[in-house]
């Protein structure tokens, strides 16, 4: 299975729901770099993304985005064979 990362703060109900829908696909394990905690780590999220907003989540080196993003790849059938690559 491909590594998760996953940039995210304590308090983030998208996070929460990343999470809980990479877990019912399988992923055991996953990277969180909590911005919150690490502000430097925000300034870092924005120049890879582009985004300001958590989650911003990514699949080996693919960046998904955030959580509206994660589920329409799971809807169109391309999260799995993005996690098993």
């Amino acid at each position: 299975m491909a590594t998760v990362t996953m940039y995210s703060t304590g308090v983030c109900p998208y996070c929460v729901r990343a999470e809980m829908l990479l877990k019912q696909r399988g992923v055991t394990e996953i990277e969180k770099i909590r911005i919150d905690l690490n502000p430097e780590q925000r300034a870092i999220m924005m120049e890879r993304t582009g985004r300001r907003t958590v989650p911003q989540i990514y699949i080996g080196d693919t960046h998904v985005g955030g959580y509206d993003d994660l589920a329409a790849l799971d809807r169109a059938d391309g999260l799995m064979p993005l996690l098993t690559a």
